[in-house]
């Protein structure tokens, strides 16, 4: 499929309570390498097979969660064409200058219904440290701790997830590959999104408090290397959620871990193709444990409930 208009979630910034702390976790843990330690504080880290200058921000703050998740367009033109229909959808939307994060160009941003703020980008430098464009080898070093490879994805928690799905589908192009419907009437309990060929780019579930992260997730290469990751969390007491296990939804391979301020992670692996023209796969209210987690077949109380 051609990829045009929105390319895939490039940048989040995510609130921790201890910068020390969350250095140590992402970094050593995830594997994620430190870009920059900027003036504000703020820190920028990316994964080892990513192009841009970076993809994940830490910013310490007195509450855990998500400021914002960005997606990346193909172009200015797209970033200038795309605002007046996101206004014409019923959002405001505000601009975020050049600079304002090290090598990232102008964004639009808004706010979904949801309570989540989304932004829009299309220029951003090449990393110094990118994986081989020449001749390249599989990787540029071993990567360290779990050798997350990427930000991947990312599942919110409000209301009005089906205003956030008209609102992808219609004005950004995006299409839903999955959804679990409510036990009673019409509307959906939860929702992937995506806008390429991987099972989700962003995903939803129905929740009163707006604005809530749910977890954070980046891409490992195989089933192996997350049960190497499942490995690290036991060698380093990391705070498991669950796992390793898979989903039904997506098929994708899993384990769910937190960072030192509660926030969840996850590293996938897998997962079927998305297609637009595929039909979209349903799952009711009495299979949602099967769908989340294929081999337990049921939830548990933390996955469901904790959020920040």
């Amino acid at each position: 499929m051609a990829f045009k208009g929105v390319l895939r979630p490039g940048l989040i910034q995510i609130r921790v309570l201890n910068m020390d702390e969350a250095i140590n976790h992402y970094q050593n843990i995830l594997g994620l390498n430190i870009v920059s330690t900027e003036a504000d504080g703020r820190v920028y880290l990316k994964g080892w097979d990513e192009f841009d200058h970076h993809s994940v921000v830490l910013r310490q703050a007195e509450s855990a969660g998500l400021d914002y998740v960005a997606f990346k367009v193909d172009s200015d033109d797209y970033l200038r064409e795309i605002e007046p229909k996101i206004v014409a959808w019923g959002l405001e939307v505000d601009h975020v200058p050049a600079g304002e994060q090290p090598g990232v160009g102008p964004r639009i941003g808004f706010t979904l219904p949801t309570g989540h703020r989304i932004e829009l980008y299309h220029q951003i430098d090449m990393a110094d440290d990118h994986p081989g464009i020449t001749n390249p080898d599989i990787y540029p070093r071993r990567p360290e701790g779990m050798g997350a490879s990427r930000f991947d994805h990312l599942l919110c928690y409000g209301p009005n997830i089906g205003k956030a799905r008209e609102f992808f589908c219609e004005v950004l192009d995006f299409y839903q590959p999955e959804k679990v419907d409510l036990p009673e009437g019409d509307g959906s309990l939860a929702i992937w999104l995506t806008a390429s060929n991987k099972a989700h780019d962003i995903a939803f579930v129905e929740h009163e408090e707006p604005g809530k992260l749910h977890h954070v997730a980046f891409l490992l290469q195989d089933w192996n290397e997350v049960g190497a990751a499942a490995d690290i969390i036991s060698i380093n007491d990391v705070s498991l959620d669950i796992g390793p296990t898979r989903h039904g939804i997506t098929r994708g391979q899993t384990i769910y871990f937190f960072d030192p301020s509660g926030n969840r992670n996850e590293v996938y692996a897998g997962g079927y193709t998305a297609y637009p023209d595929h039909p979209v796969r349903s799952w009711d209210f009495d299979h949602v444990g099967k769908g989340i987690f294929y081999y337990e077949r049921a939830l548990n109380d933390r996955f469901l409930t904790v959020l920040t």
